[in-house]
């Protein structure tokens, strides 16, 4: 069995991060968790105490990322990936409709806040030649009706990814869409969307959930993890959607 690894994970109290940590923990690695609300952390620490540690936090508050850092290093000493999975979707309107407010605050929770977090940890993960894993989206390379804010945050996540693959050669950088998820957001775009929305957006994302064909946390968040474990260095920079075929030995059987 390989060497357990210390892993920091955010957005890690439900869907796709929630499924990572159980599936890194299962594996025996050691993570350090954070996310808004503290309940399912709690759990998770309780059936896994030696290999948890938890922060309940906001993101975007500005002294979040050095104390998931300093947290991490107390307890485990290192760092050997970072997936940064938090993010937000709303607000859901045109761009002529939109409040630049509501955008910052956006970009604030998707792509400032990981950005953050990457600058803080990147000293550590060159120690460790480790891995930095940003859960992006298809709408980083596609755009629909009234997702403009969300869109553009993840494809700035992307280019992020890409830089800090050419700036730091030790460091294997990845993006990865984890596709259209059974979690909170898919909810979320389904009860809200509609008003902005183009119909027949609105009418495909529903009929996948009533259809039962959303992709399930465990599936994409699966990936995640192991490219978190043992992403190889030519990967860096590049951004996948999970179940691609240059990611094929990271998916599960």
């Amino acid at each position: 069995m390989p060497e357990p690894q210390v892993i920091i994970i955010t957005g890690a109290s439900r869907g796709i991060g929630h499924a990572i940590a159980t599936h890194l923990l299962k594996a025996g690695h050691k993570v350090v968790l954070t996310a808004r609300s503290p309940e399912k952390l709690e759990e998770l620490q309780k059936e896994y105490p030696s290999q948890v540690r938890y922060l309940a936090a906001d993101m975007t508050l500005p002294d979040t990322p050095y104390q998931l850092k300093e947290l991490t290093l107390l307890h485990f000493h290192h760092i050997n990936a970072v997936i940064i999975n938090h993010g937000a979707l709303s607000p859901m309107t045109r761009v002529a409709n939109s409040s630049i407010d509501d955008w910052k605050a956006l970009f604030d929770a998707n792509f400032f806040s990981a950005l953050a977090l990457a600058k803080e940890t990147i000293p550590y993960l060159r120690e460790t030649k480790g891995r930095l894993i940003f859960t992006s989206s298809g709408a980083a390379t596609g755009a629909y009706t009234a997702w403009g804010a969300y869109g553009t945050s993840k494809a700035a996540l992307n280019h992020l990814s890409k830089h800090i693959a050419v700036e730091e050669p030790d460091i294997t950088s990845v993006a990865v869409s984890p596709g259209r998820v059974d979690t909170d957001m898919q909810k979320e775009l389904r009860e809200k969307g509609k008003a902005e929305m183009a119909p027949k957006d609105h009418e495909a994302f529903s009929k996948e959930f009533e259809a039962g064909t959303l992709v399930r946390p465990e599936q994409s968040g699966g990936v995640i993890a192991n490219l978190a474990v043992s992403a190889k260095p030519e990967l860096a920079g590049q951004y996948f959607k999970w179940n691609a075929p240059e990611l094929a030995e990271y998916q599960l059987s």
